[in-house]
């Protein structure tokens, strides 16, 4: 089995996080760490043959200790926003840490990416894969319900990174589970010269908050239009409302495909290494974001400085502010369901270049 363990260090409550390498048979490979669930590197080949690690992280446990934008993180309880950070479920109202200004974000200051998760590896197939799981305590950063959650990484044959997620809960709770790394192509430097193609043809117009306005709004005739493939530098600067409050793209997109399908959701492709990226998801819905925020305050394995736009995220989920919006898909989990998801990451090279 091409799989392998090793000790990443230890976190601040003194829990020996655990580094697993998973080495498919067609060139990628992943590592994942105990702590938060986390990605921490994807390597994969460009079109001569160099591997890249095309995901932004660190070379070591300790920053990922401290706050940091989420790299590579299992987000949750609830990925992207909750306006108020308070939401109302079976006529009880909960308050959530409001840790994104006036709103939650992300499941609080201690959610899923802080917390150290149990691993074990399935040795049942040819495949490599690890399963990492946690039990959030009822009430753990103000949400109701004990949730059982398992996040599994595998690497497939088809060179791919594919991520299943399954939870239960005891009591009717909410959940809204992504990964949020941060690609690059080029495994260094800007990706505005990265081409992207989502299957959305709407996406959530937002606040200065990042909430929802309302209802979604068709892409075409804006800058949000991808449903071809565009360059993310073309328009990323030009002078619409909606960049200039996300400081680029940082908006959910309403994928066109059925509910809980596996299907292709998007496409991204660099020119210079050839290395193109194809992601297919059972969620209704994804984050692009285009680490606006990044200033140069991180530094990532081999010195890198992380300045705006070094990476892009495509955060499948459901929609953000969705517990107050019953016009939303549903994230409510009872007792007695299973909470089921599944992401893939396919890493293609293009035939020309």
């Amino acid at each position: 089995m091409p799989i392998t363990q090793s000790h990443f260090g230890n976190d601040t409550h003194g829990n020996d996080v655990l580094r697993y390498r998973l080495d498919g048979t067609s060139g990628l490979s992943a590592e994942i760490m105990t702590h938060g669930a986390t990605l921490i590197a994807l390597r994969t080949p460009d079109r001569h043959g160099t591997l890249a690690d095309v995901t932004l992280g660190f070379a070591t446990l300790e920053p990922y200790l401290g706050l940091h934008p989420f790299f590579g993180s299992t987000v949750g309880r609830y990925a992207n926003r909750i306006a108020g950070g308070s939401f109302t479920l079976n006529g009880i109202h909960y308050q959530l840490a409001c840790n994104h200004g006036t709103n939650h974000l992300h499941g609080g200051q201690g959610g899923f990416h802080t917390r150290a998760w149990s691993a074990r590896i399935h040795a049942d197939g040819d495949e490599p894969a690890v399963e990492l799981s946690y039990t959030s305590p009822a009430g753990e950063e103000g949400y109701p319900g004990t949730l059982h959650v398992s996040v599994t990484y595998t690497v497939t044959h088809r060179n791919e990174l594919r991520i299943d997620y399954h939870a239960e809960s005891d009591a009717p709770t909410i959940l809204n589970l992504t990964n949020h790394a941060y690609f690059n192509l080029a495994g260094r430097g800007s990706i505005l010269d990265h081409e992207v193609e989502l299957r959305a043809a709407a996406f959530l117009p937002t606040d200065a908050g990042s909430i929802p306005l309302g209802a979604p709004q068709p892409v075409a005739g804006t800058p949000m239009d991808f449903t071809t493939p565009q360059t993310i530098g073309a328009r990323i600067d030009v002078a619409d409302e909606q960049l200039r409050i996300g400081k680029g793209y940082d908006h959910c997109w309403i994928l066109d495909k059925p509910a809980g399908a596996l299907a292709l959701a998007a496409r991204v492709a660099d020119p210079k290494s050839g290395r193109i990226m194809e992601v297919e998801t059972t969620e209704p819905g994804v984050q692009f974001y285009t680490a606006n925020q990044l200033d140069g305050q991180f530094v990532g394995r081999d010195g890198l400085v992380y300045q705006p736009r070094a990476g892009l995220c495509l955060e499948t989920q459901h929609l953000p502010d969705s517990p107050n919006r019953p016009e939303y898909p549903s994230t409510v989990l009872r007792p007695g369901e299973s909470y089921r998801q599944t992401t893939i990451y396919r890493f293609l090279i293009a035939e020309n270049g």
